[in-house]
């Protein structure tokens, strides 16, 4: 058996805090479906305050969030454009293209980001006979490049463009408080530039089950309507939401240990020979580890890994993601450098 675990393969691992479970036991609870669960509303009245915008929806997932944001922006045949990587169009686009009949449209950006001149050009090189250009999705941070945080001031002026051609913008910010911890600015100086945002409660943030999407009264009536449509009702959610109250309460803050000890992982690792370890310019709380250089493939990493009590997200064909949690701690750090030192030595 291994000497410990390290559970590094997502943040979505996080188990809710004993303050959460308190929460939870102790929350007062209605029916949410007709608006009547008063822990939800306090939720969501958190959420929409803390993002500067009107108001917010409980759901069960960041992808039904994100969904729900679609079709509230969107009508059936309209083009939504997001980052060739963005998860919204790499996990997400089958579901709203079924559902809601959008037309997806990529952008190449550099780590996630999207210049305005992109936009431009995306937008007019659009053919709006087949597709009315409708919105802009924008995912801060961005998963598939490494957890990349955007600046403030590049969605102030990517916002811009796209409002320009009459776009809304939505920002998936499924970690996007892992941004604000990396970038060291209040979330609304990212919403504030946008139509709508989601976030996950359910991530580095701990608690159990739940997004936020928030965005004006109007858009999240819309959104509420999509939610039910999807089976998203819920009746006493508060034994949830009580836990998500907790998690904004108490947990936005301590994500900047998470972002450290993602930095001390990746330089440990960047020492041993034959590893690639590696985070993008503006790194958050994930770690890409890249075993080429030893002529392997990720799968044999995983397993070996594996047998040390490491656990890893495969990125093939020769990566895995390592993501920080508030369940790793230093020690865990310094022993998942050690294992991985001994191993590569062991193969050569």
């Amino acid at each position: 058996m291994a000497a410990r675990m390290v559970d590094l393969r997502s943040d979505t691992v996080t188990k809710p805090t004993d303050e959460m479970r308190e929460a939870m036991v102790q929350a007062i609870v209605g029916d949410d479906s007709f608006g009547e669960d008063p822990t939800v509303n306090k939720l969501q009245d958190m959420a929409a305050a803390k993002v500067g915008m009107e108001a917010a929806l409980y759901v069960p997932s960041g992808t039904m969030a994100n969904r729900c944001a679609l079709v509230a922006h969107t009508r059936p045949g309209d083009a939504v454009f997001c980052e060739e990587e963005a998860h919204m169009y790499m996990g997400e686009r089958k579901g709203y293209v079924n559902i809601a009949a959008l037309a997806p449209r990529i952008i190449k950006g550099e780590s996630g980001i999207i210049k305005p001149e992109q936009v431009d050009e995306a937008v007019e090189g659009s053919n709006a006979l087949m597709a009315r250009p409708s919105l802009l999705c924008l995912e801060n941070t961005h998963n598939m490049s490494g957890g990349t945080a955007w600046l403030p001031e590049e969605i102030e002026v990517t916002a811009a463009a796209a409002h320009r051609h009459g776009l809304k913008v939505h920002i998936d910010g499924a970690r996007i408080f892992n941004a604000v911890a990396a970038i060291g600015v209040d979330v609304q100086e990212y919403t504030r530039h946008a139509d709508s945002v989601m976030f996950c409660v359910s991530k580095g943030l701990s608690a159990p089950v739940g997004s936020l999407l928030c965005g004006s009264r109007d858009m999240i009536e819309r959104a509420r309507g999509m939610r039910k449509r999807l089976g998203g009702g819920m009746r006493q959610a508060g034994m949830v939401a009580a836990a998500g109250i907790v998690a904004l309460e108490t947990m936005v803050e301590r994500l900047a240990e998470d972002n450290a000890r993602a930095k001390k992982l990746c330089e440990g690792l960047s020492e041993i020979e034959g590893i690639e370890a590696v985070q993008p310019f503006r790194p958050t709380n994930f770690v890409l580890v890249d075993v080429a250089g030893m002529g392997l493939q990720y799968a044999e990493m995983f397993e070996q890994w594996k047998r040390c009590g490491i656990l890893g997200h495969p990125r093939p064909p020769t990566a895995l993601r390592l993501v920080v949690n508030r369940h790793i701690d230093d020690e865990d750090v310094d022993y998942v450098v050690s294992e991985t030192r001994r191993l590569i030595a062991a193969a050569r």
